[in-house]
């Protein structure tokens, strides 16, 4: 008999159906008991009545531990009672696998639990039905960001992890041992999809995971994440990238919205409804906001936030671009394209919501002879980097593009407290387990 899920039982009323799950709940009342069963959908009332049911099911299911796995064979009847307008009747019952007592952690607990006590024992965390919806709504939007690339004529690629380089210096890769070499875990796939605009390629996205050896604690930082990266040949400017950043994450955030609501998700709600063109403001005028014109330092975390109360307050943006970065800002990230007409600025932008950086991204320098100055200026050398320069000295396109944190937007649109909350087994400084 094939296994049923929880949510199709409504319309099988009558019918002999097998469920599987975990035991959530048993309760006794009187002659009639009350079995929670809960599937990867939701839960099924299992209803056990003395005189029509087996007397030993009572017994299997009064010694049983909570969370312990179970297979039920029955037949659904409609009841106005039961949490989904149907109950089964039990005719058989198998334990599969009994949970072991006490629970480390509580699954249907009223009492919440710390967040490191939730981590250390994330496999009983992640049965709580709203951490599910964390990752069915993560689901959603990665298959909305695909399908938005996809109709933009963007190919799906893969890069290494493991480099020789790192795109932005040494002092936050994670260094690895590769046969009788060292390697490194990568931060971001920056070199080769540029790489891949020589090749050709165009139009290339990328979500996969990057690592960045940060020794931050806070709660917006990771040392693994999903990276979304994208990559585009032939613009005319910064804005052709902003416009098509927008346009990727309205569509997608929207199919997702629709996606969820469509099955009744909770958070399906939560999903804001996404009108571009986004603001741009330059970051002269942020430097205003934060009260420093002319400093040309880089936004702080709690620079981010300011920014984003005066988006919100004084212009009416969740979503924003800060655009223009100064070239002293941007001097590391040698690959950034100053302009022509003023070279101390960079065509560079975040992307904010709520003062979060959720993107990060601008024009690249695609001309050999600019590139080299600007590798000398970083103060980088140039020797690790030969595979990387040769795709510059056989034509390359004007080209440009962004990185995207996946595990930021995840976390602001569900709404969750930590950044560790948007990620199924997170790794930070102090977490390498489970």
């Amino acid at each position: 008999m094939p296994r049923r899920l929880a949510r199709e039982l409504s319309a099988l009323d009558g019918t002999v159906v097998r469920i599987g799950g975990h035991l959530e709940d048993y309760r006794a009342l009187g002659g009639v008991a009350f079995a929670i069963v809960r599937d990867g959908s939701g839960t099924v009332q299992v209803t056990l009545k003395k005189g029509s049911t087996d007397p030993a099911l009572f017994a299997l299911l009064e010694t049983l531990p909570r969370e312990s796995v179970l297979r039920v064979d029955g037949t659904v009847r409609r009841s106005e009672k039961a949490r989904r307008g149907v109950e089964l009747v039990p005719s058989a019952i198998e334990v599969l696998s009994a949970a072991e007592v006490p629970l480390p952690l509580g699954v249907v607990d009223k009492v919440g639990a710390e967040l490191d006590t939730r981590l250390n024992h994330r496999v009983l965390d992640l049965r709580k039905p709203g951490v599910r919806q964390v990752f069915e709504l993560r689901s959603a939007l990665l298959a909305g960001l695909r399908h938005a690339f996809r109709a933009r004529g963007f190919l799906e690629v893969e890069t290494p992890k493991l480099l020789r380089q790192g795109a932005e210096g040494g002092a936050t890769l994670f260094p690895v041992e590769y046969f009788e070499e060292r390697a490194y875990l990568a931060q971001s796939p920056q070199l080769y999809k540029q790489m891949l605009m020589s090749a050709g390629f165009e139009r290339v996205f990328e979500i996969a995971p990057a690592f960045r050896a940060e020794p931050s604690d806070t709660v917006r930082h990771i040392t693994e994440f999903t990276s979304l990266d994208a990559e585009m040949a032939y613009i005319d400017s910064a804005d052709d990238l902003r416009t098509a950043l927008e346009g990727i994450l309205a569509d997608a955030i929207g199919e997702a919205r629709g996606a969820l609501a469509g099955l009744g998700h909770p958070l399906a709600a939560a999903l804001p409804e996404v009108r571009t063109p986004f603001p741009r403001f330059p970051f002269r005028e942020v430097e205003g906001w934060l009260g420093r014109p002319g400093a040309d330092r880089d936004l702080s975390t709690e620079d981010e936030k300011k920014v984003g109360e005066v988006a919100e307050k004084e212009h009416g943006a969740s979503f924003y671009y800060i655009t223009e970065f100064p070239t002293a800002v941007k001097i590391a990230t040698f690959y950034a394209r100053r302009q022509d007409d003023h070279p101390d600025l960079t065509g560079y932008f975040d992307l904010g919501y709520r003062g979060l950086e959720l993107a990060s991204g601008g024009p690249r320098e695609h001309r050999l002879a600019r590139l080299l100055d600007n590798f000398r200026a970083a103060g980088v050398d140039t020797a690790g980097f030969a595979g990387y320069l040769e795709a510059f000295r056989f034509g390359m396109p004007p080209h440009g593009g962004w990185g995207l944190g996946l595990d930021r937007l995840v976390w602001v649109l569900a709404g969750v407290a930590n950044i560790r909350e948007a990620r199924l087994f997170p790794r930070d400084r102090y977490r390498l387990e489970p």
